[in-house]
């Protein structure tokens, strides 16, 4: 059984995808990018800030379904450039306390809307 999460505090999908999934204790979040939910406008600026607003897009997610970063099991984190990755991981980190998910960073050609950081997540309660 899956159940469809949304919320407004996320940017709306631009694309026939869900927000997140939910099947049993696991949950499932696309990736992210660096828009504001308030707006539907891309945040610019440094890409600490963009990493900043996808990083409270994923934790609007968490909450919505019950869920918080410390159910986190698995990150996948996509840049334009890896030389936004120390920047990124720094803003990232703040968001971790203890018991780091697995994760992988890759740079990639292209992301939607031309940004510069996506991040999708796996979540799992125990």
């Amino acid at each position: 059984m899956k159940s469809i999460i949304y919320t407004e505090n996320a940017p709306a999908p631009i694309g026939p995808y869900s927000q997140a999934v939910q099947t049993g204790n696991m949950l499932f979040i696309s990736g992210q990018i660096p828009i504001d939910p308030e707006t539907n406008q891309l945040i610019s600026g440094s890409i600490s800030d963009e990493a900043k607003q996808v990083m409270q897009n994923l934790e609007a997610l968490l909450t919505t379904a019950g869920f918080s970063f410390e159910n986190v099991v698995k990150t996948t984190i996509f840049l334009s450039d890896m030389n936004h990755f120390a920047q990124v991981n720094e803003v990232y980190g703040s968001y971790f306390k203890s018991d780091y998910p697995a994760r992988e960073t890759v740079a990639v050609l292209g992301l939607p809307k031309n940004v510069n950081v996506e991040i999708s997540l796996i979540a799992v309660k125990a």
